[in-house]
């Protein structure tokens, strides 16, 4: 049985909405009216069938719900964060920071490239289909890579598959790590889905992806969303860039 904590009420409207703690796991139970009409619920994404939804007045989380002193991270799983590039509503972009991936240097065609310097790719992939599909749909996929000078092994890579990236419908720019710098871009991969949610990838010293953490905090979000911004209107084209690269080799 729960241990619960009553922590606050907002009962202007009725039904005596309420917020209790969990003593134990630290969760928190909402209370108020349940809403039943088939047709709300269908709106309501990831509802499963063992949900339920309450409606309570926004002033009861805003004035009640716990402060935390430091953002709890919320983690998802790898098959969670493949599901968002299937369920955005409008747009999602990416910023590549990284001189280099653990999974591209796992890639067979990786260890190709660095003996022919060419890269090849298949743009029939269940990623790529995906994202032509989205893009088909009206939707919009954009990404900023930022790239050291010389640009590394890694980094050589992905400027090659970023032909790949182009042809699935993506708007690519690159920019100089230098140039990023000076405009103050997080030095962190992240991923912004329709402008509200972001997602970051956490990766160890060996470039490898250790969790993929969710923000929706709307201060956090503008915070990405002015770092996005940023980068598109710095960004060079991606065969503009390319082009650079070439000419210095």
């Amino acid at each position: 049985m729960r241990r619960l904590r009553f922590t606050g009420t907002d009962s202007k409207n009725g039904g005596c909405p309420a917020l209790h703690d969990d003593l134990d796991t630290g969760e928190i139970i909402v209370q108020g009216q349940p809403l039943t009409d088939r047709d709300d619920l269908a709106q309501l994404q990831y509802f499963g069938a063992d949900d339920a939804a309450v409606v309570v007045p926004r002033q009861l989380l805003a004035n009640w719900a716990p402060k935390e002193t430091e953002r709890v991270p919320e983690l998802i799983s790898p098959e969670e964060f493949g599901r968002l590039f299937e369920t955005f509503e409008h747009t999602a972009w990416h910023l590549e920071t990284r001189r280099g991936y653990a999974s591209d240097r796992e890639d067979p065609d990786f260890g190709a490239f660095l003996s022919t310097g060419r890269v090849t790719w298949d743009l029939d992939s269940a990623w790529n289909r995906n994202i032509r599909d989205q893009v088909d749909s009206g939707k919009r996929v954009g990404r900023v890579r930022v790239v050291d000078n010389p640009p590394t092994d890694g980094q050589r890579f992905l400027l090659g598959y970023g032909a790949v990236n182009v042809a699935s419908g993506e708007d690519v720019g690159c920019l100089w790590r230098a140039d990023a710098q000076r405009i103050s871009l997080p030095e962190e991969d992240f991923w912004i889905f329709d402008s509200r949610l972001v997602a970051v990838l956490h990766f160890d010293e060996g470039d490898v992806l250790t969790s993929i953490e969710t923000i929706t905090e709307p201060a956090e979000v503008v915070r990405y969303s002015m770092a996005r911004d940023a980068a598109v209107h710095h960004a060079i084209p991606y065969k503009d860039f390319v082009a650079q690269v070439s000419a210095t080799e």
